[in-house]
């Protein structure tokens, strides 16, 4: 396939098109229109990859073409031809999107030089998109969701640690998502399509717990793989490490500095290569302190530590969760929701979520399944909305006699309130510009 690059050359003056058609030729290919009333025409049936325009033409002016172009939306460089004297006009041909200008009299090697410089910035330019288009595609963030200052520093340290292969441990409330960044965490890393085994370590007791990490080697039962078998060259996720008893720990301790282990009633050692990656929603350096977990094991564990914030702690993220979950279930349950009422989104800010995103998660479907209507109102949340903090709730319930005027002051001053007076956030959730925010807040003296 063929490198060269093709120009189209937009002047009325057939001589002075002939001349710079004559420079040209031998480096790139030339498509010639007599005027800017046929560049759309051209551009739609061939392929060019710059444009060279005069702005003085008899039909079309090169202003006026540039912003035929912006208007059904041609996007391509362009270097500008003008008189010396209409400098102003180049200018303004750079505002409409023009890449450069030249004047006349053209200097022919002034004008290579200049073509040469807007392919190799356009180049570059293309190169950091897909660089950058690449970088998002080998970091996968699954379905985490925020752009909290909290949540941007959470992606950032899952994005060093993922590809390594050091010991993580994820502590944060039960609902904060300790599982999805597990998963975010195998899916980025040189193990991903190896083996990712999930466990519950709070689910059995200590005697089960044993055989199902570590197998069992006897004659009654025979042999079993355990789950540091089967996660061998994968990732191995313990949950709720914080359950584990002292004997256990002391186990996967020796898993962790040695590689190794033996299967319950046997006698082999038994190799293995897997990234432990452990979550707690207990407060694991006080349990040292009191015995019930071992310090050397926390230090093992807790090479990366990621600390994941309660929702209460990020709630500039709860309106996109909140539309993750709105399409989510209005999809699932074949409704057609369109949003959430501005009364809604200030009680799902009020609310401090004691069970975090899983508990937004579930509030959500419930809505979606009792709402009639194509929004999300008060009235299809749960009770704990209405009564449990009736000092906040109350005054974005309206009573007869309420006017709208006074509804919206109010509803404006809590959400400022709950945003501790931060108009652009403020001005997301109540769904308006920030601009329209503080006309209202003058409106109202707020």
């Amino acid at each position: 396939m063929s490198s060269r690059k093709t120009i189209l050359l937009v002047d009325d003056d057939i001589g002075h098109r002939t001349m710079l058609k004559a420079n040209l030729v031998d480096d790139y290919t030339i498509i010639e229109a007599d005027d800017g009333d046929r560049v759309v025409s051209i551009l739609s049936e061939q392929q060019v990859d710059l444009m060279l325009l005069d702005l003085k033409m008899k039909r079309m002016g090169g202003l006026e073409t540039l912003a035929t172009l912006k208007e059904v939306g041609e996007y391509l460089p362009i270097v500008v031809i003008t008189a010396f004297s209409s400098v102003d006009s180049a200018v303004e041909a750079m505002k409409l999107g023009a890449s450069d200008y030249i004047t006349k009299p053209v200097d022919i090697e002034a004008l290579k030089l200049t073509i040469a410089k807007v392919f190799n910035f356009r180049r570059l330019l293309q190169e950091n998109q897909q660089l950058k288009s690449r970088l998002n595609q080998q970091f996968n963030y699954g379905n985490i969701i925020g752009n909290s200052k909290k949540m941007r520093e959470l992606f950032e340290t899952l994005s060093l640690v993922a590809p390594s292969d050091a010991t993580v441990l994820i502590q944060g409330e039960s609902g904060t998502g300790k599982e999805l960044v597990a998963n975010v965490i195998h899916e980025n890393s040189r193990r991903k399509g190896k083996s990712f085994i999930k466990f519950n370590c709070a689910a059995l007791n200590e005697n089960l717990l044993e055989s199902e990490l570590f197998g069992h080697d006897t004659g009654a039962i025979g042999q079993r793989k355990g789950l540091f078998e089967q996660a061998d060259s994968g990732t191995l996720f313990l949950d709720e490490i914080g359950d584990m008893s002292l004997l256990t720990q002391a186990k996967i301790l020796r898993v962790l500095q040695e590689g190794e282990f033996e299967r319950v009633g046997g006698e082999k050692s038994i190799q293995v290569d897997v990234r432990i990656i452990t979550a707690s929603h207990k407060d694991l350096q006080k349990m040292v302190s009191d015995g019930t977990f071992r310090q050397d094991l926390y230090f093992r564990l807790n090479v990366v530590p990621v600390i994941l914030p309660p929702l209460r702690e990020r709630k500039e993220d709860i309106p996109l969760l909140g539309e993750y979950f709105l399409h989510k279930f209005a999809q699932k349950n074949r409704k057609t929701i369109h949003g959430f009422h501005p009364l809604t989104m200030a009680c799902l800010m009020r609310y401090d979520w004691p069970g975090n995103i899983r508990e937004l998660e579930n509030t959500l479907e419930r809505a979606v399944i009792l709402s009639l209507g194509e929004q999300i109102t008060p009235g299809d949340l749960p009770a704990q909305f209405h009564n449990d903090s009736p000092d906040k709730i109350a005054p974005l319930i309206p009573t007869p006699g309420t006017k709208l005027r006074d509804m919206e002051r109010e509803l404006i001053s809590a959400t400022l309130r709950e945003t501790k007076g931060n108009k652009s956030k403020t001005a997301k959730i109540l769904g308006v510009a920030r601009q329209t925010l503080q006309n209202k807040m003058k409106e109202y003296g707020i």
